[in-house]
């Protein structure tokens, strides 16, 4: 071989092994810098720069409701000033109807969704969800007088009424096990409630402890009519989609409230005791 061609080919390989070389030390500074620019865009520093959470909620108990006085008690206001209070920030709650609070977390109203939503793939399309924080199912309360010596069965029939609140998981489970029931939806689950009660419809579904809660403050009227929880899904925080960082944070978060037990004791307090009820405008 040549001398010239064997300095071509030495340059050749020199070239080669350079171009190499970069790549490997590149590769981890360009995945840095994504990473730092993911992590940059996270509502999570939006947050520590603002100083302050917002949580978009919907009142409904005892997930979250009004007292005696107009304030904000319950569950998912527990949950919010502890996350706040461990991330070193205010909080502040967005009430929000139900069936505009995916739209209003998307448009960016509110940084995160803490108000019982059950984790389904529907929403997940949308919005992303933490691990579950919560778990509950939903049960039939019924006016007892309208539907006695009903069978489950009996409540699949034009003749029934179901009342719920609009665009939540209770109103679609109502219409895919009661397909033949007419279903009335509401802004609020204390307005299905109340058709309820007044006998404008036959029953209604929510997640307990509610319908049990209602059943024990009217009892001549109101009845839980079957030992029976349909859909007892996870509940999660929702986030926009692509936020991996808040994703990570919240789901830390939630897995170190539950080690200590102090989601449990939270839950226990709202869904399984009475000592709140004082608290709330009968």
């Amino acid at each position: 071989m040549s001398m010239t061609r064997r300095k071509i080919m030495s340059n050749a390989l020199g070239l080669a092994f350079a171009a190499l070389t970069s790549t490997l030390f590149a590769a981890p500074a360009m995945a840095q810098t994504a990473t730092q620019s993911l992590s940059s865009e996270s509502v999570i520093e939006q947050i520590k720069q603002d100083g302050v959470i917002r949580i978009g909620l919907s009142i409904f108990t005892p997930w979250s409701m009004r007292d005696v006085n107009g304030e904000l008690i319950g569950f998912e206001i527990d949950v919010g000033r502890a996350l706040a209070e461990d991330m070193g920030v205010d909080v502040e709650f967005v009430p929000t109807a139900w069936d505009g609070i995916i739209p209003q977390l998307v448009s960016g109203n509110f940084d995160v969704i803490i108000s019982g939503m059950s984790i389904t793939p529907a929403r997940n399309l949308t919005v992303n969800f933490t691990q579950p924080y919560a778990y509950s199912g939903l049960t039939i309360l019924a006016n007892t007088a309208m539907t006695e010596g009903f069978t489950l069965e009996d409540y699949n029939s034009p003749d029934v009424t179901f009342a719920a609140r609009r665009g939540g998981t209770p109103a679609t489970t109502i219409a895919q096990l009661f397909p033949e029931a007419t279903l009335l939806l509401f802004d609020e689950d204390g307005a299905a409630t109340q058709e309820v009660l007044n006998g404008n419809a036959h029953a209604n579904m929510q997640a307990e402890p509610t319908p049990s809660i209602e059943a024990r403050r009217y009892p001549d009227i109101l009845s839980v009519p079957f030992d029976q929880t349909f859909l007892a899904t996870g509940e999660g925080f929702a986030v926009r989609k692509g936020d991996i960082d808040a994703l990570n944070f919240f789901n830390n978060w939630i897995s170190v409230r539950q080690a200590n037990g102090w989601l449990k004791e939270r839950n226990d307090y709202w869904f399984k005791g009475n000592d709140w009820e004082d608290q709330v405008a009968q």
